[in-house]
Order: structure tokens, then C-alpha cells, then sequence
């Protein structure tokens, strides 16, 4: 049995919505077709199965197995025409490209004066639109034309031409450059997360000035702007900068300001610039700022001038929630939090084709600290679980590490110290392998190992040790990201003070006047 995850056309179907799956039956209608095609057939067959069964579709008889991966194959297409031909998916970008399709056309045809006519409104389309490449794409096939449509300003226009390509891509080469940095360098961050030392610190620093493109600000676009913050941004994370982090993510969010229209054609980068200011804000802990940036966003998102689609659906449920759990943890309202719990649970079974399993590791960890939180760390636990059993260990190698971190400490707070020295040699093991031991986690377990051999009435005396010690770490530029992932200091000092963490947060968060 195929999975339905794997099976790309069942998935396709899942995805479809009821106006969708009418505009589709509507679009074959005008086909002309038989309505008993076998292609309409495995659709309707598709749309009432609940998961992919190869089986069940040739046991109906619609189609031979020799026959089915055409037939798929076909209607695969066919839903992609039809969804193409919806009005919601008829952006500026799909319609300069429709443009530049009926203009080569036309140029096939011999009609060269109708072709050009259609290229020079697409190119003028394309470039208040920021969209270079298709520019640029538009601009080769002119000058293709212009050697065979023969008119008496053609050296004026061999030249106007050429101007604009060199202009469009010496753009478009800058954009290339400043996207490829970006993302070999948010690579960098899914994979290992933050430097840890100043030999990471001086590769990752090397690697960005060395790759950086030398340019001038007033002669960036929009796009290559776009890029070239998003590049400073992942170095600024990488490099654990949190005040640049949010100087570029403001500087993202500011670039939408000054482009309004762009919102529009880019809606993915909006929300995503907006999850960065508030990643960043959160960091810094500008709490009541993120809360005003956290609303501003919700509201512009459920607004009916906001782009619809699904993939802006499961972002904008991502990044919404999550940074809702954040606004929790800057204030430490944890249970007041809690609601946010099934929204997620369920928000992650419907958008689960859409979301990458590291974003849904994020989440459970996120999830997991809530219960910490308030105490329930047996629930906690449970949600760790997610993380540790994960196998794909190309996601955030840190998020892996301070997941056993904290599990440590929950199993503790539960009581559940029956395995601790099993978890204890199996976390310092795969801390060992990750190359991940750094002060912070020696610190902790070299606290927990201890305990069994510490008398309760020396347990506060040893929890004050540990908190003298961790102090020392709280602004060093290395150490300082285990605190980022569980705030161990107010957890000893909730001990410390007899007091629950919450509160601890809480006061901490009321000190806090920005």
C-alpha cells in the first residue's frame, strides 16, 4: 500500500477545496468529455477515499494496473489546468506569465508587431512589479523578435534593449547571490543551530563576508533588499546578535511599508519577516512590543484585503500560534496559555502536508515547556518523547540536545528519578556524539547525578550552587543559548524562593519596562 503522504496525486485531491473541486468538475465539463472518463472516474474515486489504496482503485474496474500511472498522470495535469484557471490563483506573476505564453505564441504565428505589443505592456507589468527575472525573460524574447520584425528604429531599439537586459541582470545576478547566501546560511542555523565556540563563531563569519556581494544600498531593489536583510538576519541568529536580529527583521518588515503592493505578490515573505521581528522580539524580550507586533500581524492576516490560499493558511497557523506561546512565556502565564494546546494539536493534523517535520518539533517543544511551566511535568515528558524518538536527526541538532536536557529535569520534578541515571548516560552520550557538551549541560548533569547522594536537608544549599554557578553563564556569548531553550535560572530560583516558576517569570517580566 502506497502512503497517502507519499502518493502525490491523492494528496493533490486532499488538498482541493469544495470551490475548487467544482471548478474542476466545471472546467472538464467545458472539455467536452465524456463524463464517464476514466480520469473523472479515479478523481471522484480519489475524493471519496479516505486514505490511498491502490488496491481498492483497480479492484472498481475504472482502469487496468498497466494503465494507472498514465491515467494519474493525466488527471494530475488536468487539476493543475483547472486550478490555474481559478480567479484566487490569478496573482500578477501567473498573469505576466500567461502574457509572455501568448506573446510567444503570436511570435510563432509570424505575428511579430501583436507579440511585441504584448511583451512591452508584460515587461512594464513586470518591473513595477518587481519581478526581474520574468523581465528579463521578456527582454530575450524582444530581441529574438526585433532580428526578424524589421522597422527603421531598430539600432535605437537594439540598444534601449540591451540596456534593459544588462540593467536586469546585473539585478537579477545580485539577487542570486544574496538568496544563495541567505540560504546556505539558514541551512546552517536548521542544522546545527547556534555557534558554540569562537571557532564556529570566526567560520560562520568568514563564510558570510566572503560570500556577501559588494553593493549599494540606492540601487537595490525590492527583492534584492529582501535578500540581503533575510542574509544579515541568519547571520545575526547564527551568531546569536539578537539586537541585529531584530534590527534586520524590522528593516524586512519596514520593506513591505515602503513596497505596500508587494504584500500582495509576496505574501509568504510578509508573514515570515513578521515571525523573524517577533523571534527576535521575543529574544530581547521587548514584551510589550511583541504583543502590539504579535496583534498587528493576526489582524492583517484575518483581514479580507490578506491573501488566501493554503500554503498562507498553514503558515500564517505556525507562526500565529507559536508566537502566541512565546507571548506566555515572556509573561510566564502558562496555564493561561493552555488553550493553545488542541488549536496546535489540531492545526498540525490539518496542515500536516504542509509543514516540515522541524517546525513540528519546534512546536512540541514549545507545547512540552508550557506544561513545565505550570508544573505538569508529566505531560511535559510526553511531549518531549516526540522529540527524542524523532529519527531524523537532520533537524536542529540543539533542540535534540536541550530536549533531554529538560526531560532530565521534568523526570526530576515528577519523581520519576527511578531511571534518572539511565537518562543521565544516555542524554551525556548523545551529548558527547552531537558535540554539544558545553558548561551549562555539564553543570546540570553533574547536579542531577549528585542528587541521589545529597540529604534533603542540603538540597537547597546545592540548588544555590548550581544557581551561583549558572549565573556566571547567563550573558556569555557561547552558553547563553541553553537559557534560550529553558530558562534554568528561574527554575532554581523557583526553588530557591519556594515559589512556582510562573511567578518567578512573572515578577521577572513586571521589572521589565519596554
Amino acid at each position: 500500500m502506497t502512503n497517502a503522504h507519499k502518493d502525490a496525486l491523492f494528496v493533490l485531491v486532499k488538498s482541493l477545496s469544495k470551490s475548487e473541486k467544482r471548478q474542476f468538475k466545471l472546467y472538464v465539463g467545458r472539455l467536452g468529455v465524456n463524463t464517464d472518463a476514466k480520469f473523472i472516474a479515479l478523481f471522484n474515486l480519489l475524493d471519496k477515499m479516505r486514505e490511498y489504496k491502490e488496491k481498492t482503485i483497480l479492484d472498481n474496474g475504472i482502469v487496468t494496473k498497466s494503465q494507472l500511472s498514465n491515467l494519474k498522470a493525466h488527471l494530475y495535469k488536468q487539476i493543475l489546468i483547472s486550478l490555474r484557471l481559478n480567479p484566487v490563483n490569478q496573482n500578477i506573476r501567473v498573469q505576466i506569465r500567461e502574457q509572455l505564453d501568448f506573446a510567444t505564441i503570436l511570435y510563432q504565428k509570424g505575428l511579430y508587431k501583436q507579440s511585441l505589443k504584448i511583451l512591452d505592456k508584460a515587461k512594464n507589468i513586470a518591473i513595477n512589479n518587481q519581478e526581474k527575472n520574468i523581465a528579463y525573460e521578456i527582454v530575450e524574447l524582444e530581441k529574438i523578435i526585433e532580428t526578424q520584425y524589421i522597422t527603421r528604429s531598430i539600432p535605437d531599439r537594439a540598444d534601449e534593449l540591451s540596456i534593459q537586459a544588462k540593467e536586469l541582470s546585473a539585478h537579477n545576478v545580485m539577487t542570486s547571490k544574496l538568496s544563495n547566501l541567505s540560504l546556505q546560511l539558514y541551512g546552517m542555523m536548521l542544522k546545527v543551530g547556534y555557534v558554540r565556540s569562537d571557532e564556529d563563531y570566526k567560520q560562520v563569519e568568514e563564510y558570510f563576508k566572503s560570500k556577501l556581494p559588494k553593493y549599494t544600498i540606492e540601487d537595490l531593489g525590492f527583492r534584492e533588499k529582501l535578500w540581503l536583510y533575510k542574509a544579515h538576519l541568519w547571520y545575526s541568529f547564527l551568531t546569536q546578535d539578537f539586537l541585529s536580529c531584530y534590527k534586520y527583521a524590522s528593516k524586512w518588515v519596514d520593506l513591505f511599508d515602503d513596497y505596500e503592493d508587494m504584500v500582495q505578490l509576496n505574501p509568504v515573505f510578509y508573514l515570515k519577516g513578521n515571525n523573524y521581528l517577533l523571534e527576535s522580539l521575543f529574544y530581547v524580550k521587548y514584551s510589550s512590543q511583541f504583543k502590539e507586533t504579535l496583534d498587528k500581524l493576526e489582524t492583517r492576516v484575518a483581514s479580507k484585503s490578506f491573501p488566501k490560499n493554503d500554503n498562507i493558511s498553514s503558515l500564517a497557523f505556525l507562526y500565529i500560534n507559536s508566537n502566541k506561546l512565546n507571548l506566555h512565556f515572556l509573561n510566564g502565564t502558562f496555564k493561561k496559555g493552555l488553550y493553545l494546546v488542541k488549536i496546535i494539536e489540531y492545526g498540525i493534523n490539518k496542515h500536516i502536508d504542509r509543514i516540515d517535520q522541524h517546525h513540528i518539533m519546534v512546536l512540541y517543544y514549545k507545547i512540552a515547556c508550557l506544561y513545565f511551566g505550570m508544573g505538569d511535568n508529566k505531560t511535559c515528558i510526553q511531549y518531549l518523547k516526540k522529540i527524542i524518538t524523532n529519527k531524523n536527526l537532520k533537524m536542529r541538532e540543539d533542540l535534540m540536545c536541550f530536549a533531554r536536557v529538560l526531560s532530565l529535569v521534568a523526570h526530576y520534578e515528577a519523581g520519576m528519578d527511578y531511571h534518572l541515571e539511565i537518562q543521565l548516560k544516555s542524554t551525556y552520550k548523545f551529548l558527547l556524539k552531537m558535540g554539544d557538551l558545553h558548561a551549562v549541560q555539564k553543570e546540570m548533569i553533574k547536579f542531577l547525578r549528585n542528587l541521589g547522594n545529597i540529604y534533603p536537608s542540603d538540597l537547597r544549599d546545592e540548588f544555590k550552587k548550581l544557581h551561583t554557578e549558572l549565573k556566571k553563564f547567563e550573558n556569555h556569548p557561547y552558553e547563553k543559548r541553553a537559557f534560550l531553550y529553558l530558562d534554568i535560572i528561574s527554575w532554581l530560583e523557583s526553588h530557591l524562593e519556594d515559589k512556582p516558576v510562573s511567578e518567578i517569570i512573572r515578577l521577572k517580566a513586571a521589572q521589565i519596562t519596554r
